[in-house]
């Protein structure tokens, strides 16, 4: 019994020794890692200061540069006014009257030298050229960095065709500004989706699996989306998941960064292993949505991860680049295939050249139909032309259907809500005044169909305040509380332009539109205008090329054929569409006549860019005009709507 006791004794020393070196490891271990903590915070502490530092010291490098930029332009500025001086002193000498003198000077005391010289001083003589200034050039190593868009140029300007050679003047792909400067996405792309997508974000592209960390760190993106790209450092990643695209997904996870994948081509099963490590898959096909999610519902769900969502993003028309503004060089003459028209050496901005050179495209059945959508929003006719000219009026019903089809801005819409983010980004409103020229009736059917319009501001002439009021109460019955209603009586001593001025201070829409209801508006007619602000710099839109109709001759001309789709010094008052901060900093003329013509006038000299649409969608009404008669092309004796409204 005793030696029981004794065994029993021994073993709770046993256990206890045992216990004791594990809590002495413990401690050790414990101590260990609060050394390691003290030093990581002593690291973050020596970080913090040289952060600190690094910040002062770039403060200071800059100021540096700022002075040094001084510098360079006071010294290029000092190197021009040299070079006046020397041009000035020089056109002096070369004089008549100078080299004259010098004649005098120098053959006073020598008659036959006297002659010479006058003789010489007589001839003309070329006066040198004024020196120019120089833009100030910055060293290599503090180049400003190229604005997003300035590298995506076209490359070749040279197509050929049955041997021939034919030179375009490239289209020149615009470099900014964005629809959410908010939102910022890092983009694994192909050159054409990285098209559809950079202005829709603050969008950085380029990084590396060896340098994603160090160039995304420079601002940190809310999102990241990946194409299923067949070239370049991240193809490998995608067809078997590396190290690289394990890291990246990671880097973004501790960050808190939405990543999506995107397949716009390529097997899924191929795909799918590298797809199943983002948060969300979307593809531009709508074919293989039941596919991919075959795959989803059969993959093993990782530990710790929940499923990615699946989506649709189809490729979209893009209205910064795809849109009708025209080639420098005009359109070629013929009608080309598809086939001809984009060769596979052609890079995505000489796509976008190509689109733009033909009178027509003859498109191939089972052609993609973002092509032919891209092709359309370009207001290239598609097919071949019946009689040899392009149906005008059905190209420009194609290119209103590529838009309302849903642009890539409106698709971006739909990934961010389904990803979480804010899909928030401005909007053009639009506030409309109308002259009703007494009939209140005829200006609410004509406003009645557009779309856009928030706020109506009807200039009543049809008689009295009780006639206004009336006139009031149908446009708010009419457009049935979805449009805000002001109505003004249009006083009978003021101008025209005195009254759209005091309408202008009614106006809440980001756009004001200035409508006239003796004319006649198509029901597209706002909505194929306020394009223009989508792909054009302009501060106010509107038509130079349209259709008017005479009714005392019976006929239908067209004006300015030529003058559409590009910047013109004028467009006619009754087609204006411009930022409301814009009109009201330039007001309207106290004229009944001609208040449009001193509004462009203005426009030219505050330097207010102004932008001449498409043809289609309104028609001039007029009983009688012998000058717009005089200065049109005749279309037909008949009614003009069959040709302006589409």
């Amino acid at each position: 019994m005793a030696s029981e006791r004794l065994e029993s004794t021994r073993q709770a020393l046993r256990e206890a020794m045992a216990q004791a070196e594990r809590a002495a490891e413990l401690a050790r271990l414990l101590d260990a890692a609060q050394a390691r903590i003290a030093d990581a915070e002593r690291a973050v502490g020596e970080l913090r200061d040289v952060r600190e530092r690094l910040a002062e010291a770039e403060e200071r490098l800059a100021e540096a540069r700022t002075a040094e930029a001084a510098l360079r332009r006071e010294l290029a500025e000092q190197r021009y006014q040299t070079e006046v001086a020397r041009w000035k002193l020089s056109s002096v000498q070369v004089a008549r009257w100078s080299r004259i003198g010098d004649a005098i000077k120098t053959g006073k005391s020598n008659p036959v030298r006297l002659a010479r010289g006058l003789r010489g001083a007589a001839r003309p003589a070329q006066r040198p050229a004024a020196p120019k200034r120089q833009p100030v050039p910055e060293p290599r190593d503090q180049a400003r960095p190229a604005p997003p868009g300035a590298a995506f140029q076209a490359t070749t300007s040279t197509r050929t065709l049955d041997g021939a050679s034919f030179r375009l003047k490239p289209f020149r792909v615009p470099t900014g500004p964005n629809t959410r400067p908010h939102l910022t996405a890092a983009v694994v792309a192909d050159p054409h989706a990285e098209a559809l997508l950079r202005y829709e974000w603050r969008q950085t592209t380029g990084f590396t699996p060896r340098d994603f960390a160090r160039v995304l760190a420079a601002e940190v993106p809310h999102l990241l989306l990946v194409e299923s790209v067949t070239q370049g450092p991240w193809a490998e990643e995608l067809r078997e998941p590396g190290e690289g695209l394990r890291a990246l997904l990671a880097w973004c996870a501790e960050r808190g960064i939405r990543t999506v994948f995107w397949h716009t081509g390529g097997e899924v099963a191929e795909l799918a292993a590298a797809a199943g490590l983002f948060e969300h898959i979307v593809t531009a096909r709508t074919a293989s949505v039941q596919e991919w999610g075959a795959v989803l519902a059969t993959a093993e769900p990782q530990p710790g991860r929940r499923a990615p969502s699946l989506g649709l993003l189809p490729f979209a028309v893009q209205p910064r680049v795809h849109n009708p503004l025209p080639l420098a060089s005009g359109r070629f003459d013929r009608v080309l295939s598809l086939e001809e028209l984009l060769p596979g050496h052609l890079s995505y901005p000489d796509v976008l050249t190509s689109y733009r050179w033909p009178k027509a495209v003859d498109c191939p059945p089972g052609t993609e139909t973002w092509r032919l959508a891209e092709l359309a929003a370009c207001g290239t006719p598609i097919g071949a032309p019946e009689g040899g000219e392009p149906d005008r009026r059905r190209a420009h019903a194609a290119l209103r259907q590529a838009y309302a089809s849903g642009t890539m801005t409106d698709k971006v819409d739909d990934l961010l809500d389904a990803v979480g983010l804010p899909s928030a980004r401005p909007t053009l409103g639009i506030s409309v005044i109308m002259l009703d020229r007494g009939d209140p009736e005829r200006a609410l059917a004509l406003l009645t169909p557009q779309q856009g319009v928030v706020q109506l501001v009807l200039l009543s002439q049809s008689g009295d305040e009780e006639a206004a009021e009336e006139a009031e109460r149908r446009a708010r019955a009419v457009l049935d509380g979805h449009v805000g209603v002001v109505v003004r009586r249009a006083d009978p001593g003021l101008t025209t332009g005195a009254l759209l001025d005091r309408a202008l201070d009614l106006c809440e829409g980001d756009l004001v539109a200035v409508m006239d209801a003796r004319d006649s508006y198509g029901e597209h007619y706002l909505t194929d205008l306020a394009r223009v602000f989508t792909f054009t710099t302009a501060d106010i839109a509107g038509k130079a090329a349209y259709h008017a109709h005479l009714r005392d001759v019976g006929a239908t001309v067209l004006r300015r054929p030529d003058a559409e789709y590009s910047y013109l010094p004028e467009v006619t008052g009754a087609t204006l569409l411009g930022r409301r901060n814009v009109l009201r900093s330039l007001g309207f003329a106290d004229l009944s006549e001609g208040w449009d013509e001193v509004l462009m006038r203005q426009c030219r000299t505050d330097g207010v860019k102004v932008f001449s649409a498409d043809r289609y969608g309104y028609v001039c009404l007029r009983d009688h005009d012998a000058d717009l008669l005089g200065s049109a092309r005749l279309v037909e004796y008949g009614p003009a709507e069959p040709h302006a409204l589409v």
